[in-house]
């Protein structure tokens, strides 16, 4: 018994998986992982956690005005595009039954300057900043993920 519990275990953990993993499987975040990859930011969102994701969909990213993206991943824009990226993680799990009623203000790993995020539970919903959360609570091995419908630029 002990043996097919330990079989079973083993696949269970097998199946789950982390960020990266889980938005390659959706099939809406190309161009997330895509930053995130020339970034060098894809092993953290694989790593050990626990992360917060706000995660801009493809038809997020293409709301941006033209030419963003592609400038964001030109090599020599790097140390920007991990600044717009950082603003969309927490170090720590934060999932929708843990926010109050109200406004709260929680820090993203973004190195320095502009890096509170304000987030607000409503009867209309969930917003950071002023993107709109329009899938939460997706648990991960590493996390959780919340998809939002506009990526978030921070002011510096």
């Amino acid at each position: 018994a002990a043996a097919a519990m330990l079989g079973a275990a083993l696949v269970t953990s097998a199946q789950a998986a982390n960020i990266v993993e889980t938005a390659k499987g959706a099939g809406k975040f190309a161009t997330l992982l895509a930053a995130a990859e020339a970034a060098g930011l894809a092993g953290a969102l694989s790593g050990e956690g626990p992360l917060t994701v706000f995660a801009p969909t493809d038809e997020a990213f293409a709301k941006l005005p033209a030419g963003t993206v592609e400038n964001l991943l030109k090599p020599e824009n790097k140390d920007q595009l991990v600044a717009v990226l950082s603003y969309h993680v927490l170090g720590r799990k934060l999932t929708a039954n843990m926010l109050p009623g109200r406004a709260i203000h929680v820090r993203t790993i973004k190195g320095s300057g502009d890096r509170v995020l304000r987030i607000e539970k409503s009867t209309s919903g969930v917003t950071v900043d002023d993107a709109n959360v329009i899938s939460a609570d997706i648990m991960v091995d590493n996390g959780v993920i919340h998809v939002i419908d506009k990526v978030m630029l921070p002011s510096n």
